[in-house]
């Protein structure tokens, strides 16, 4: 594929990076020569210098040949009208990265896919949704649904009180004879290990399970800390995200805002219906032990300042009932999480580029995800063709070393699969792959 990419800040760096792996012509385009530069130096990318919303540049970068343009800059305006552009000088498929959530109502959505814009992907959005999921499961980090929650990829911390701790994944499995235990990745301080029988859990891994939605309470005991049904949430921030997100869960959940600047609480109460905003400082945990944080079930840090984000994060740990989320603009922050003590970290870039990136997917996928710090993907393909796939069992199958069938949909049906299982075709099949494999798996559900 040619892909053109606009922008070279995170988004476009991580998107160009996962495109690093594969077959892929990228070209990065970016009003900064020294941004360029340094893109160019650490990727396989060809760069433009300029405008990506002056027809010049988009000219100067083959836009008629692109099969896909993506739009990521910082500049909403320059998102949307490069796409307009690129579509009406050839490009085949185009996406932009907007702010404003009104973007994303249908009537806006149809009205510039008219224009020429196929896919609006808001980072924000996409941010207050993730925060959503994770507040249903507080002793997870992360949850991941397919087929709206037949299967789910949950991520836990391995805690010195669980069950599982010390103990190498053929243990842990006669200890869960009740209901399948399939591990698809460990995430230990930087390093992704794939799990194989001898393999010991220690306490502080970070481990990636993948369950069926009658069995998540169950595997979530692995954690070592208790699931708890989250009843009242407290915001730190009152931007952009605070908003959606409160819009999301305040018919749910009990919610509080804490915000200091009052045009920002003014905002807030104008768009919210039942959430309580309270102006004040939302790094003084005094003020937070005054507005009732002792009795929250979960905290959400959401200001400007990762730094800030983190620490409140910490300081609300020590009443340990409490779910810590934190969002944090440096991606490099992610993989701390698991080691720092916060139960999670968001950051807005990367959850926008790993939803963009499945656009680039080749084979019949239906969802694709990445998980937090780990360097792999996880991809549900539908098996369409009477080939080798349903002609052998797993273990015939000659799967790539560094990629594994994590699951399996079959019409009502969650199965996690044995060596011996055999794939049917329409099966909805969920891999965990590292980025060498990916290309593998693809042509083996083509």
């Amino acid at each position: 594929m040619k892909i053109i990419l606009a922008g070279a800040g995170e988004v476009g760096r991580h998107l160009a990076k996962l495109l690093s792996f594969e077959n892929h012509e990228i070209i990065l385009i970016d009003i900064e020569q020294e941004t360029l530069d340094n893109a160019f130096n650490q990727l396989d990318i060809l760069p433009v210098k300029g405008d990506a919303a002056a027809r010049s540049v988009l000219h100067q970068a083959e836009i008629g040949k692109a099969d896909l343009y993506m739009a990521v800059t910082t500049s909403e305006h320059t998102n949307l009208v490069s796409a307009i552009l690129a579509k009406k000088m050839g490009a085949k498929q185009t996406i932009a990265r907007v702010e404003n959530p009104e973007f994303l109502e249908k009537d806006q959505i149809d009205v510039f896919k008219e224009l020429g814009v196929d896919t609006i992907i808001s980072p924000n959005y996409l941010v207050a949704k993730e925060i959503t999921r994770l507040l249903k499961q507080t002793a997870l980090t992360d949850i991941f649904e397919f087929e709206n929650g037949k299967l789910s990829v949950i991520g836990l911390t391995v805690r010195y009180n669980s069950k599982i701790a010390n103990k190498n994944i053929l243990e842990i499995e006669k200890m869960t004879t009740d209901f399948p235990f399939r591990p698809i990745a460990i995430l230990r301080g930087n390093t992704t290990i794939r799990p194989r029988g001898t393999t010991i859990v220690r306490p502080r891994d970070h481990i990636y399970l993948m369950s069926r939605r009658e069995e998540i309470s169950k595997a979530t005991t692995f954690a070592g800390k208790m699931n708890k049904t989250v009843k009242s949430v407290m915001i730190l921030g009152g931007g952009e995200i605070t908003r959606l997100t409160a819009r999301m869960i305040e018919k749910i959940y009990n919610v509080t805002i804490v915000e200091e600047d009052k045009e920002s609480c003014k905002i807030l109460l104008e768009n919210l219906s039942n959430s309580l905003v309270i102006k004040g400082d939302p790094t003084n945990f005094n003020v937070l032990r005054e507005e009732g944080l002792e009795e929250m079930d979960a905290l959400i840090c959401l200001m400007p300042s990762s730094e800030a984000n983190i620490i409140m994060s910490l300081m609300a740990e020590e009443l340990k009932a409490i779910k810590t989320i934190a969002l944090v603009d440096n991606a490099d922050y992610i993989r701390l999480s698991q080691n720092i003590g916060v139960d999670t970290l968001l950051n807005t870039k990367l959850i926008a580029a790993n939803n963009i990136f499945r656009f680039v997917r080749k084979g019949e996928i239906e969802a694709i995800t990445s998980l937090h710090g780990v360097d792999a993907e996880i991809i549900e393909f539908t098996v369409t063709k009477n080939n080798k796939m349903v002609r052998k069992p797993l273990y015939k199958l000659h799967f790539p070393d560094k990629a594994l069938i994590a699951g399996v949909i079959r019409e009502e049906e969650s199965i996690i699969p044995d060596g011996n299982f055999q794939l049917q075709i329409d099966d909805k099949v969920i891999v965990f792959a590292e980025p060498e494999a990916i290309s593998l798996v693809e042509k083996m559900f083509r």
